[in-house]
């Protein structure tokens, strides 16, 4: 039975009844997550079934999710749960019973940890602890900061001392396990010459900015000429402190990219309608002829699309031109006032 406050009690301090609300919702959690991994045990046991079929397999599998209104996400969060606790409790290492002593959220992020993350976190439950998202995460961290290769000697023995806080070394090693070997041992040199928090801080900084750029460059097209030395030019930004600048100059390239794609793909297509619509009609149809008339100053050559009121009028005039490979001549985008 759950002990829930009086929100009516007067008497009772706004921390107390807090806290209260805050055990109850902690131990729904907790009765919750037995059920959520029958459900998951459940929709495994059906998707399974479905990828014995041949030629539309999994289709039943929807059906049988469209039935009972659960979405694809929460039904493939619910195995990835029964999956975890295949994990912990049939591989021996967590008592069935000790599985009410976890968050759902804990016990997710237990089955992702390394083994010996697991089997102290298991230890505890299995002695009635109850654990949460948050030892979890301090426990990984411990671990990770005290044993990871990516980390100089230096810096692994200052955290097993106790020396270094393993909550600011630990997000380090989560970065430098995105980059090439050279930087992650370039930064392994600075650490060794200063083991503190502040440079720890300041790398893990970089080595996100880096691995930000790295990722965003990998696939933006206008990056794709043998001249570019992509390594050398972050080093330089890097090196001027502009790493934060290029990552989201970046991140908005690989945007203007995206839309541009889609833009193309949408201006055949309207294209396309357009003209099949001005075949189809004629004389009788003046009406529809003249919205056709009016789509045509969006799937010509040239566009001309307003702004709107906020940006006093104007209008972007784009020119698109197909090219064949390895011509250059950019598109033209040119901006003009209302009316022109």
């Amino acid at each position: 039975m759950l002990d829930l406050p009086d929100p009516a009690q007067d008497d009772l301090s706004t921390i107390e009844f807090l806290a209260r609300l805050e055990k109850a919702w902690a131990l729904c959690d907790r009765f919750d997550l037995q059920t959520e991994i029958w459900r998951g045990r459940i929709l495994r046991t059906v998707r399974d079934r479905e990828k014995r079929g041949g030629e539309g397999r999994g289709a039943g599998f929807l059906q049988w999710l469209r039935e009972r209104e659960i979405s694809k996400t929460r039904a493939y969060g619910l195995i990835q749960l029964a999956d975890s606790s295949d994990d912990l409790v049939g591989g021996g290492m967590l008592e069935e019973t000790s599985v009410n002593n976890f968050s759902k959220r804990a016990f997710l992020e237990t089955a992702q940890a390394a083994p010996e993350v697991q089997q102290m976190i298991s230890d505890a439950a299995n002695e009635g602890q109850e654990i949460t998202r948050r030892q979890v995460r301090r426990l990984t961290d411990e671990f990770t900061a005290a044993t990871s290769p990516l980390l100089p000697e230096e810096i692994r023995l200052r955290t097993q001392e106790n020396l270094l806080p393993s909550r600011v070394v630990a997000p380090l090693v989560k970065e430098l396990g995105k980059l090439p070997e050279i930087q992650q041992e370039e930064m392994r040199k600075t650490l060794k010459l200063e083991p503190e928090v502040d440079c720890i801080k300041e790398l893990t900084h970089t080595a996100r900015w880096i691995s930000k750029s790295i990722d965003k460059s990998i696939t933006l097209r206008a990056f794709q000429v043998e001249e570019l030395n992509l390594e050398k030019a972050m080093q330089e930004a890097q090196r001027i402190e502009s790493l934060g600048i290029l990552a989201d100059a970046l991140g908005q390239a690989q945007i203007v990219e995206t839309s541009v794609l889609k833009l193309y793909s949408a201006w055949c297509r309207l294209g396309g309608l357009q003209e099949r619509l001005w075949i189809e009609s004629g004389s009788s149809t003046p009406h529809l002829r003249d919205l056709l008339s009016i789509l045509q100053s969006l799937c010509g050559a040239t566009m001309r699309v307003s702004l709107g009121e906020l940006s006093g009028g104007k209008k972007v005039r784009l020119q698109l031109v197909e090219e064949a490979a390895g011509q250059l001549n950019p598109p033209s985008i040119q901006k003009e006032e209302s009316g022109l």
